[in-house]
């Protein structure tokens, strides 16, 4: 029904914002990712639009800054157990090129990290939707590849290491688990990630 809107912010907290369309407000639910691509209250913004009606929690609107995202979404809410919120709580939960690069290595721990989503749908969205990802648009290049193989026992006092240190238990797992391989140890690992922290 809505392919996408055209209107000033009025207003963007987390996992909602407010789009004045010539004079109606919009309220749409959207992620993480969209909320920091999105440009600051008062500006201008097209945002895609995703129309959900259900009888249990009637008309809800869901926006996205990227046709990726969109694109992302449509095919998370076609996996078993996955609704449109639960598709978003995804993609706020991790980066657009680590989510599809998690799928494709069948990467369930990674995903299962991500607040609220359980193991056995991290596992389902991995098997359902390996096979779809290809035709979501964005190009992996071989920085974005993460390997198959590495040490587990590494990887997990590497991530323990870095939560002491004061980085979020997701972003530590990620980051460290794309860096880790079958020959890196704890402390590699840490070095590599703090190197791109910055620190």
């Amino acid at each position: 029904m809505f392919a996408y809107l055209i209107g000033t912010i009025e207003q963007k907290t987390e996992n909602t914002l407010i789009l004045d369309v010539n004079g109606v407000g919009y309220e749409l639910i959207i992620s993480n990712n969209t909320l920091v691509s999105l440009p600051i209250q008062g500006e201008t913004a097209k945002v895609l639009t995703y129309l959900q009606v259900s009888e249990n929690t009637g008309v809800c609107l869901y926006g996205f800054a990227t046709e990726e995202e969109k694109s992302m979404f449509l095919k998370l809410i076609t996996v078993s157990g996955v609704g449109p919120k639960m598709a978003i709580t995804i993609l706020s939960g991790i980066k657009l090129s680590d989510l599809i690069v998690a799928i494709i290595n069948e990467d369930s721990n990674l995903l299962s990290k991500i607040k609220g989503l359980g193991k056995k749908t991290a596992e389902r969205l991995c098997l359902e939707l390996k096979d779809k990802i290809s035709s979501t648009g964005i190009n992996l290049n071989a920085e974005n590849v993460i390997s198959g193989n590495y040490n587990e026992n590494a990887l997990n006092d590497a991530v323990e290491t870095l939560i002491t240190l004061g980085v979020n238990r997701n972003e530590a797992y990620r980051l460290a688990r794309s860096k880790a391989t079958e020959e890196t140890t704890a402390e590699e690992i840490i070095l590599k990630v703090l190197k791109e922290l910055g620190r």
